[in-house]
């Protein structure tokens, strides 16, 4: 039987209600503006700023223009292969330092752990940064926007305590059945580590997908810019001419303020399509990092 709930607390839960919807549209409103702005006729985006609860005249000539752009189309490519690539190889060394860091009979562990967690509070700087890798030759490369941050001391320790809460009695086991360091990591400890790993991914996958100032200081040829970069210098310069082909000059300022927020939507909706397939595991991931030692 449902107990009868007295008026404070329906006014309270009410009020909560009203809070989160409110919280709600402030944090979703910005994106649905840009979107329906994107979609927009672009005399009315300019005409309305800041107030757009629906796409007035919708079009899709900002889209258009975009792709028609082969400086996006290649910095699209450019991106994936930064994230896809990148990813993996954070993943691979992340896992492979968190394994050996995680076992317990390791020589010197505490020295290790302490080298790698000197790092998060204190670096060389961008200059002995941008000498390293311009005398490794890594300078005007993909490898530049990838090697540099090969792997994160922060996401090293929460794998490395994730892979600590495995029993030690399924390592014994396998160990038993004759197999070796190899065997363990990939038969036995990823595939119970499957939440951190989804972490990770999400961690690093977005933090690759986002960057644009390692780009900016190691990249010159425009061949090899990433999407963000890109996206970076259409809304910092304010040009898009070179976008806007066919259009009177006249209309080129409202053309052009539609076309930077199709860019935008581009350069956004990807990676949010990435956070359903591992929301599952980011709650449990987070928390096997948070409270296991």
């Amino acid at each position: 039987m449902l107990m009868k709930r007295s008026l404070g607390e329906r006014l309270f839960d009410s009020s909560n209600t009203l809070m989160m919807i409110g919280l709600s549209f402030i944090t979703l409103y910005p994106l649905i503006y840009v979107l329906f702005s994107s979609l927009s006729d672009p005399q009315y985006v300019v005409q309305n700023r800041g107030l757009i609860l629906y796409p007035h005249g919708l079009t899709w000539d900002a889209y258009v223009m975009v792709f028609n752009n082969p400086n996006i189309i290649i910095a699209f490519g450019n991106t994936l292969f930064y994230v896809v690539v990148g990813t993996l190889v954070n993943i691979i060394l992340t896992s492979l330092g968190a394994y050996g860091l995680s076992r317990k009979n390791l020589m010197l562990k505490n020295v290790i752990m302490f080298m790698i967690v000197f790092t998060m509070f204190f670096e060389g700087g961008l200059i002995p940064l941008y000498l390293m890798v311009q005398k490794v030759g890594l300078l005007d490369s993909r490898l530049a926007l990838i090697i540099p941050t090969a792997m994160s001391a922060f996401n090293l320790i929460i794998m490395r305590t994730a892979f600590q809460a495995v029993p030690e009695s399924l390592e014994e086991s396998a160990r038993i059945d004759g197999a070796n360091d190899w065997s363990i990591l990939i038969r036995v400890i990823l595939p119970l580590s499957m939440p951190v790993i989804a972490v990770m991914i999400l961690f690093y996958g977005v933090s690759h997908w986002n960057s644009w100032f390692s780009a900016t200081i190691f990249l010159q040829d425009r061949a090899l810019f990433p999407l963000q970069l890109i996206l970076r210098e259409i809304l910092i310069s304010n040009d898009t001419s070179s976008m806007a082909v066919g259009v009177g000059s006249g209309d080129q300022m409202s053309v052009g303020e539609t076309i930077k927020y199709a860019t935008i939507i581009i350069a956004t909706v990807p990676i949010l399509f990435l956070y359903p397939f591992l929301q599952r595991y980011f709650v449990k991931g987070v928390m096997i990092g948070a409270i296991k030692e």
